[in-house]
């Protein structure tokens, strides 16, 4: 396919996905040839390939602009030329906002439909790289367990997430990757003073209000799940626990019923990787924590009209529910601020290291037949001597798998372990099968004495059924990472801790 056999196949998949009209044909034609510094011929719009795959298009167009060079576009590599060039055929942001709210006068489904669709029509939802994800689904103790080796996503190290919550928002623009300032950003690479940024040409953000202030709704470029959402406001602020984060999750869940949506912790160690900027999660993924039971009851005599308990699951969980919003809220609000300053050393649970604060709370909402119900999964960050990464934080030995935070959505039963695991795995798989030495490589010695362990456990392992061994198993470390990050563990000491907090809250 040749320079202009692609710009008129992308016209025609504009055209069949209403990204432009039937009349902007010529217009496109020549945007795309002077987005990639081509001199285009004369179009032939009756012989379009309307079978050709959209990504070898966008190659041909971008290697195009590589090869001559056109200048503006070369800040944030290939994907910032795709970027750009998607970017020129998609509607403006004030008419993709006005569609989108005319469509949720008729129904909120439709309208986050379209968001979606288009997000993916454009490439900004990376479905080509999303497709390539590996993921399975592994029976534990706890239920099913939702494993994924996201290829996408590079590893980050606990410590640099805590040190990129510091950074000052005004040393480059725009402040962090989700503010409403990304939208049409063309990007930068790692060379530059100021760090890589991603370019943002075709990202879309539709503006909603959540606790009476103005925020932006947009899909993850690379998701985790179905119908991956973020909210965020549209000021640069730090993430925060409180009653008004309580409020803006129910004003979404009351906006958007059929979706769920969720705040990582606000501190290190329990947040998520962007610490710096306020910011939700959502969608409609039914994640295992939803299917997990009830354990034991929970009394909250200041709220009459919820219901609380104890759920069955590896963190540490009280799940509130009631037809009162305002109870449901004034509830959560009630147990963050005991569990603030809560201290049990038996179980390890420090709330403060002088004016520094360990305790907070992952929140998730969910509206289902008219009922609220929120989740609150007990978080604490102390480190120690032993843990330096943190006691309530996966452990060292399961490191060679999962090093990362827990947040929000591994909170939930969904693994995002990191990309190098499909080729260290690979590499443990061959040495198991050819009894060649485990501590031989880079890529084996980290899983050593776990796959010792393996093969201990699995005397029947061959090559039939090692692929599927070491993924249930890859799960039951997951599952052991969930129960590290737990608080209360589901031994009797820490069910007795648990039922002390619970005390604690009539």
């Amino acid at each position: 396919m040749d320079v202009n056999q692609a710009a008129v196949s992308l016209v025609s998949y504009s055209i069949a996905h209403g990204l432009i009209e039937q009349e902007d044909k010529e217009w496109a034609y020549n945007t795309i040839l002077g987005a990639v510094g081509a001199p285009g011929c004369m179009p032939d719009f009756s012989h379009s390939d309307d079978e050709a795959d959209f990504q070898e298009i966008l190659g041909v167009l971008v290697q195009t602009a590589k090869d001559n060079g056109v200048a503006p576009l070369a800040g944030d590599g290939d994907d910032g030329i795709s970027s750009y060039i998607m970017g020129l055929l998609m509607p403006r942001p004030a008419a993709v906002s006005r569609k989108f709210h005319k469509l949720y006068v008729h129904s909120p489904k439709e309208a986050t439909n379209y968001l979606y669709r288009l997000s993916g029509d454009v490439d900004y939802i990376r479905r080509a790289e999303v497709a390539k994800n590996i993921g399975w689904v592994t029976e534990t103790k706890w239920g099913k367990l939702e494993i994924t080796i996201n290829l996408s996503k590079p590893e980050k190290d606990p410590r640099d997430i805590a040190k990129a919550a510091k950074v000052d928002p005004n040393s480059s623009y725009p402040s962090c990757k989700l503010c409403v300032e990304n939208m049409g950003y063309a990007g930068r690479p790692a060379d530059s003073p100021y760090g890589a940024h991603p370019a943002r040409h075709n990202l879309r953000i539709v503006p909603i209000e959540l606790g009476d202030e103005e925020w932006g709704f947009q899909f993850s470029p690379h998701p985790y799940f179905d119908e991956h959402c973020i909210a965020m406001s549209l000021h640069h602020r730090p993430m925060h626990i409180d009653r008004q984060c309580f409020n803006s999750l129910l004003d979404f869940v009351d906006q958007f019923p059929h979706y769920f949506i969720g705040s990582n912790a606000d501190l290190p160690i329990v947040g998520g990787s962007i610490l710096a900027h306020d910011h939700f999660q959502g969608g409609k993924h039914v994640f295992p924590i939803e299917e997990a039971d009830t354990a034991r009851s929970i009394h909250l005599p200041q709220f009459p009209d919820v219901q609380a308990a104890i759920v069955k699951w590896p963190m540490s969980v009280i799940r509130l529910s009631g037809k009162d919003r305002v109870q449901v809220a004034g509830a959560a609000e009630f147990i963050l601020n005991i569990w603030k300053n809560y201290d049990d050393e038996s179980v390890g649970i420090v709330s403060h290291t002088g004016s520094t604060r360990h305790n907070t709370i992952t929140p998730i909402a969910r509206k289902r037949d008219g009922i609220y119900q929120m989740d609150l999964m007990l978080r604490c960050n102390i480190t120690s001597s032993e843990h330096p990464l943190g006691v309530f934080h996966p452990h060292e030995e399961l490191h060679h798998i999962k090093k990362e935070n827990i947040g929000l959505i591994e909170c939930m039963g969904l693994a995002i372990l990191p990309p190098r695991l499909k080729r260290e795995i690979d590499a443990v798989e061959r040495a198991m099968l050819s009894g060649a030495s485990l501590d031989a490589s880079d890529e084996t010695k980290p899983h050593a004495e776990w796959a010792r362990d393996v093969m201990a456990s699995h005397p029947e392992l061959d090559q039939q059924n090692i692929h599927q061994i070491m993924r249930d198993e890859i799960g039951q470390v997951f599952a052991k990472v969930l129960e590290d990050a737990g608080v209360f563990k589901w031994d009797d000491a820490g069910r007795e801790a648990f039922d002390r907090f619970a005390k604690a809250l009539w």
